[in-house]
């Protein structure tokens, strides 16, 4: 009597999928933002207006009281702060909206297209087309490279979420909205207020 023929395992049949690498990045076209994430390419559109001022409006914040020395900031200083930087974390290249790195672990800003050693602070801006991508996939990658603090943005549901990194998980230390004015982890040394960040709702729009 023949044995019986093995069930097959579709996931052992499947084939693997070869890691993208930069060159798969570099033909991804100018007018999208392209990523690198658990060796899988992932694009995006340029962020609409919302998003953009948003993003626009946080560094100027945070620029006046915590750009790095010599800079001409009023406030504590101590941090280089950037819109967009290329960060290469592992095989993985992530573009985050803004980024922070404390001069005391980076006393100078190098001169590079990319950066190797992880920010202290990333501040996501999320849009209905990114929103997926930053909690799924990216602040995994975050938490694995130690990065300190996280701030996600959602400027059409106007709010700042603050996470600090415990061990390998991100802890929600608070939700802001609207007009608060708010000290939020790292820069808790000013207060901010959130109000100019979002841009005003349509004349006629019914709420």
């Amino acid at each position: 009597m023949p044995a019986p023929e093995r069930a097959r395992d579709p996931f052992m049949d499947k084939p693997s999928r070869p890691r993208a690498t930069y060159a798969d990045l570099r033909e991804v076209p100018d007018h999208l933002v392209a990523e690198i994430l658990d060796g899988e390419v992932f694009a995006s559109p340029r962020p609409a207006s919302p998003h953009g001022h948003a993003q626009s409006s946080i560094l100027i914040d945070l620029g006046a009281g915590f750009r790095g020395p010599g800079r001409g900031g009023i406030g504590p200083g101590g941090w280089w702060l950037l819109v967009e930087p290329e960060l290469h974390l592992g095989d993985d290249v992530l573009v985050p909206d803004v980024a922070g790195w404390r001069c005391e672990r980076m006393p100078a800003l190098p001169n590079v297209a990319a950066f190797t050693l992880a920010p202290d602070w990333i501040c996501e801006v999320v849009s209905p087309s990114t929103g997926r991508i930053d909690r799924a996939k990216k602040l995994p990658i975050y938490a694995r490279e130690q990065v300190r603090h996280l701030w996600l943005v959602d400027p059409l549901a106007h709010t700042l979420e603050s996470y600090r990194l415990e061990g390998s998980r991100w802890l929600l230390l608070a939700t802001f909205s609207d007009d608060d004015v708010v000290r939020a982890e790292p820069f808790d040394a000013v207060e901010l207020s959130l109000a100019p960040w979002w841009l005003p709702e349509p004349e006629g729009k019914t709420p």
